[in-house]
């Protein structure tokens, strides 16, 4: 599964893509250089039971250690995965 990202302004998404738009959707704003915050994570019912939103937050991940960010979860499910990950602390804002 190929995870895609675009990043336009201070918008992003961490993406797999569909037949038609986006199968899984990880959306993000950067309200300054390094901060994220993950706001949604939506995957399509064909998607489901894939792990692709836990794939999905661990793209964001790297990307964030890449790139030194902090990331700030306020999406239910990418808080989640956070939490029960305390590998990813790292990139936690805390």
């Amino acid at each position: 599964m190929v995870i895609q990202h675009r990043l336009i302004g201070i918008k992003g998404v961490f993406y797999v893509q569909g037949d038609i738009g986006f199968a899984a959707e990880m959306v993000y704003t950067k309200p300054s250089p390094g901060k994220m915050i993950i706001e949604h994570t939506d995957v399509s019912d064909a998607l489901r039971g894939q792990n692709v939103g836990y794939q999905l937050v661990q793209t964001a991940v790297e990307y964030a250690r890449e790139h030194k960010i902090k990331i700030i979860p306020i999406c239910p499910f990418a808080n989640s995965v956070f939490k029960k990950n305390p590998e990813y602390a790292d990139v936690l804002n805390k």
